[in-house]
């Protein structure tokens, strides 16, 4: 018979020079639009200026193995390298625990409610069987239980009334709708504000396939106009010399949200500015200066329409601006729905929050 073995320690492996610039590369990605020969040319020069490689393994070792471990591809259309999806899903998964931290996977992606039924996880809670219920929620232990109470132990008896159903916290489905603003002002002024909000429609992308795979996520951006975006393709959003046209983001999300068949809609919106335009036949309705009420009336339709149809708007406001807020706060009023005034930095922070604490409550 053995006793107890000791073996040496056995320090884990350090990362590899690959792995290092792996991680740099991957941190550059987003800033870059997805572009991989512009992340790879910022590499080269902060190669030069603080020496990330050396002589047993340079830039161009880097290059090769991305191709080699499948992270980047040859781009037939022309000379340049696109990403892979084994990149596109490395870099949600970097926005999620970069954002939202260490996040532990559940087994199931539902939202727990104050409200009883049908679920996954059992409650405290007792009450007597009704006709309907399914047997597998019967507590037999109870059950037994109130037989020999209502029966005596001489001559056991259970019977209809002697059961006791053990509840469920009953679980819900989610259908958001995130509306990423790419009108000019998302990169004006010298700040970029359009990167962090890749981040987090990406690390919220992330999530909901992790923690909550029975909800789902649409994607919408909108300048000029509103197209939806596809999660695959949200390293590559850019923004435009586009006007803000909030009406037709919202219409779209309405439209994307009437489509779903669960209960619990939302939409989320992420901007920087006030809405400039709206969309008349064929032609556009501008104005940059100032609040026009002509477009703010329309948004204003929009969001009182999503209040009679149980869709809060929750937007996300990273400017500073006093008459925007107060723009933003008469959009919330109307349709009772929720703001934040973020920075760039706890955008992400704020997004995560509300959306987790959104998943503990019903919205009848």
């Amino acid at each position: 018979m053995h006793g107890t073995r000791f073996t040496a320690f056995i320090p884990e492996k350090e990362n590899t020079p690959f792995d290092k610039l792996l991680s740099i590369f991957m941190e550059l990605l987003p800033y870059t639009a997805g572009d991989v020969s512009e992340a790879l040319s910022w590499m080269t020069e902060l190669d030069k200026q603080y020496k990330l490689t050396d002589k047993s393994y340079g830039m161009g070792d880097f290059i090769k193995d991305l191709k080699e471990k499948g992270y980047i591809k040859d781009n037939p259309d022309n000379d340049k390298f696109s990403l892979s999806s084994k990149s596109e899903r490395t870099i949600r998964k970097r926005a999620l625990e970069e954002i939202f931290g260490k996040l532990k996977k559940s087994n199931t992606g539902n939202h727990k409610t104050s409200f009883t039924g049908q679920g996954d996880e059992w409650t405290s809670d007792l009450r007597p069987f009704q006709f309907g219920d399914n047997i597998d929620s019967i507590n037999f232990t109870q059950s037994l239980q109130n037989a020999q109470i209502n029966h005596g132990p001489d001559e056991f008896n259970l019977t209809e009334n002697d059961l006791e159903i053990q509840e469920k916290e009953f679980k819900t489905q989610h259908s958001t709708v995130l509306m990423i603003d790419i009108s000019h002002s998302m990169i004006l002024y010298g700040e970029d504000r359009i990167t962090p909000a890749r981040k987090v429609a990406m690390a919220l992308a992330e999530l909901i396939s992790i923690k909550y795979p029975k909800d789902t996520l649409d994607i919408i951006a909108f300048g000029d106009d509103a197209f939806p975006i596809a999660i695959k393709d949200l390293p590559y959003l850019q923004v435009g010399p586009y006007h803000t046209n909030t009406t037709a983001g919202l219409q779209l999300a309405m439209e994307l949200l009437r489509r779903k068949k669960t209960q619990n809609k939302q939409i989320f919106m992420i901007t920087d500015g006030k809405p400039t335009c709206i969309k008349s036949g064929a032609s556009y309705y501008k104005n940059s200066f100032g609040l026009d009420q002509k477009i703010i009336n329309s948004v204003f339709s929009l969001a009182s329409q999503c209040r009679k149809q149980k869709i809060p708007i929750t937007t996300f406001m990273i400017a500073t601006d006093p008459y925007l807020q107060q723009f933003v706060r008469q959009m919330t009023a109307i349709n009772k729905g929720r703001a934040f005034y973020s920075s760039l930095n706890g955008l992400g922070e704020f997004v995560f929050e509300d959306y987790v604490k959104n998943r503990k409550k019903r919205v009848l």
